[in-house]
């Protein structure tokens, strides 16, 4: 057996054969382009290169090495019958529910606020905010969504949450489907994003969408930039319909310098960082998916090339 590792980090790409040839110790794991690493039984990818897929024309499934799919769902070489499998959770959950619970939390202790009057030497008290006050709502509840919606409910927030199809989350009142969106973001004072990146939902919180959220409301972005307008997104913070952004994807990253994010006010940028892949538990994870289909047995994380997650 062999299995072929693709990345375009240098130092992930060398973690990963390392991580899986101990795993594996009956695989032959190579680092691409190696020459023996052609022709190979698995792959474990991150934004493959342009024919990687047609030098190895065996494959019998291709994992994501990060938690989106989006970047093989959009590459024109991936054969349509190829199984592609996501990475489920392997440590990303506390991090995405540290991130999205600062988030959130800064909000509530008015930090922005008392950071500008730091700057101007302002000593003044403001009226606090309590958890009850602010509704957060998760759009996407999947995976990671559904663990950072119900971290948000135990830390004493309202919480709704968002999916494509029904689902039940302790503490959590859960919607579903385009005629609940509406509702949804009418009720929403705090949106994080954690929906998969696909055709239905690029753009999809746009000034339609945006209009929608009460007043005061915040937007929290840790999916995928794509799924934001940026243009429609800063209107509405310039306009005042959107007190203030918290994002850390991009359509474009790294973030161009000259990007108006970088700038703005009302925005917090940080570098991609709300959830870093692990890479020891995630071999895990794909050594144990490699196994069971080696045995002939189902696995979970197989993506729906109809949903694009």
């Amino acid at each position: 057996m062999k299995i072929a590792v693709t990345h375009p980090d240098e130092t992930a790409r060398r973690h990963w054969v390392r991580a899986l040839a101990a795993r594996l110790p009956e695989a032959r794991v190579a680092d691409w382009p190696a020459p023996e690493a052609h022709g190979a039984d698995f792959a474990v990818v991150w934004k493959p290169p342009a024919g990687f897929f047609a030098a190895h024309p065996a494959l019998r499934a291709v994992f994501s090495a990060g938690a989106g799919v989006d970047h093989l769902l959009r590459h024109g070489d991936v054969p349509a019958t190829l199984p592609v499998v996501r990475l489920e959770d392997a440590g990303m959950a506390r991090q995405m529910i540290d991130y999205c619970l600062h988030a959130v939390l800064r909000i509530v202790l008015r930090a922005d606020a008392y950071e500008a009057q730091q700057r101007d030497a302002c000593w003044r008290e403001l009226a606090p905010v309590a958890r009850t006050d602010l509704t957060v709502g998760v759009l996407g509840i999947g995976a990671l969504g559904g663990q950072v919606a119900r971290a948000l409910a135990a830390a004493g927030f309202r919480v709704l949450g968002h999916a494509r199809s029904p689902h039940r989350i302790d503490g959590v009142e859960c919607l579903h489907g385009d005629a609940q969106l509406p509702s949804f973001l009418a009720r929403t004072h705090v949106l994080i994003l954690m929906a998969p990146l696909t055709d239905d939902t690029r753009h999809l919180i746009d000034a339609r969408r945006l209009a929608l959220l009460p007043r005061p409301a915040w937007l929290v972005n840790v999916a995928r930039g794509a799924l934001v307008d940026a243009q429609a997104l800063l209107a509405a913070l310039d306009a005042g319909a959107l007190e203030g952004a918290t994002l850390d994807v991009f359509d474009t990253e790294p973030l161009p310098p000259e990007h108006p994010f970088w700038r703005h006010p009302r925005i917090r940028v940080t570098p991609h960082v709300a959830a870093a892949t692990l890479v020891e538990p995630s071999a895990d994870q794909v050594a144990d998916k490699i196994r069971r289909l080696l045995r002939g047995e189902p696995i979970t994380g197989a993506v729906g090339r109809d949903r694009g997650y």
